[in-house]
């Protein structure tokens, strides 16, 4: 067993019995293959291996601890469940390599793991010191360190803003700049002493802790996340049988945008306006499963208070040509 626990111990996975629910009817099959694009420690993976017999899962996440977490708790469903490591906008790459043309399902749990917040040396999470590396993959790739120490004064205030929406951005950037010429920044306690210092003490009250918004955005920053999102999205529902569905579930404003752009895109008809009929490869490729976004309620918020923010949406694939998508 893991010194640290085994996954099922560490990971309570959000939103998992809605999940299983939108995406089962697509998993009945004989041979239906679900990608679950960001495995993490798992717990939806688990759900569907053990609710759905006929499926198999390839579980794609680029942190290799996770990995190994994950390969220990769904060993027991053998070849039904295929550990990958990779970034999920590798897919259509990882389906050739699989041999497949096309899925039955696809699940996108975005943000920060459960494993990577718990583990205080890896410094995603701003209520302990630790180094400031932030990647999902400690083998490779800039550190959150690396982005604060190098990057110019624009390039900063642009990441804080865009990614962390952080009304103080160039406050912050200035001061960011400033403190790393008289050392270079390293460990996550020293950036939140300085963001306590920056952001007033009003918006600290009414906006919640004072190093959410600037970590947000440096964890995206280093990870690239919203760019692999863009490239994903379009992918997994390109790798969609007719009949196959994809959930995805967001933790903030940006991602949940992004999805919701996507996949509203692919549920409007695509017809020119003025033409009296629409033409079949401008219809609808995508049927909504969700009404806007969904919530976890109450009760699953009072036992895992990190599902707070998650907003659930989803689809399913109606036809096979996209056609007129743009």
């Amino acid at each position: 067993m893991n010194a640290r626990g085994t996954a099922e111990d560490r990971h309570v996975p959000v939103l998992r019995d809605r999940i299983l629910e939108l995406l089962a009817p697509a998993l009945e099959q004989p041979g239906s293959v679900m990608v679950d694009a960001t495995l993490g420690m798992g717990g939806h993976s688990e759900s569907v291996l053990e609710h759905c017999p006929n499926a198999r899962v390839l579980g794609i996440d680029r942190d290799r601890e996770a990995l190994t977490l994950a390969g220990e708790r769904l060993a027991r469903f053998g070849d039904r469940f295929t550990p990958i490591h990779a970034v999920y906008d590798e897919l259509p790459q990882i389906l050739v390599e699989q041999g497949l043309s096309s899925v039955s399902a696809v699940l996108l749990d975005l943000g920060v793991s459960s494993l990577q917040l718990d583990e205080q040396e890896r410094g995603f999470a701003y209520r302990h010191d630790a180094p400031l590396d932030m990647r999902m993959d400690q083998t490779s790739g800039m550190t959150a360190a690396d982005v604060l120490n190098t990057y110019s004064l624009t390039d900063l205030v642009r990441i804080l803003h865009d990614y962390g929406e952080e009304r103080f951005a160039k406050r912050v950037a200035t001061a960011v700049v400033r403190e790393r010429g008289r050392e270079p920044f390293t460990s996550s306690a020293r950036l939140v002493e300085l963001l306590r210092s920056m952001i007033p003490a009003a918006s600290q009250k009414s906006g919640g802790h004072p190093g959410k918004r600037t970590f947000q955005a440096l964890r995206i920053e280093v990870n690239a996340e919203l760019q692999a999102l863009e490239s994903v999205l379009p992918a997994a529902v390109d790798a969609l049988a007719v009949g196959g569905r994809i959930a995805v579930l967001s933790y903030h404003s940006l991602e949940d945008r992004l999805s919701k752009r996507v996949l509203t895109a692919g549920a409007r008809s695509s017809t020119p306006v003025g033409l009296p009929v629409e033409l079949p490869e401008h219809a609808a490729y995508l049927r909504l499963l969700t009404r806007g976004a969904e919530e976890p309620s109450a009760e699953e918020i009072s036992v895992n208070p990190r599902a707070a923010s998650a907003r659930l949406r989803a689809a399913e694939r109606v036809r096979a040509s996209k056609g007129g998508r743009t």
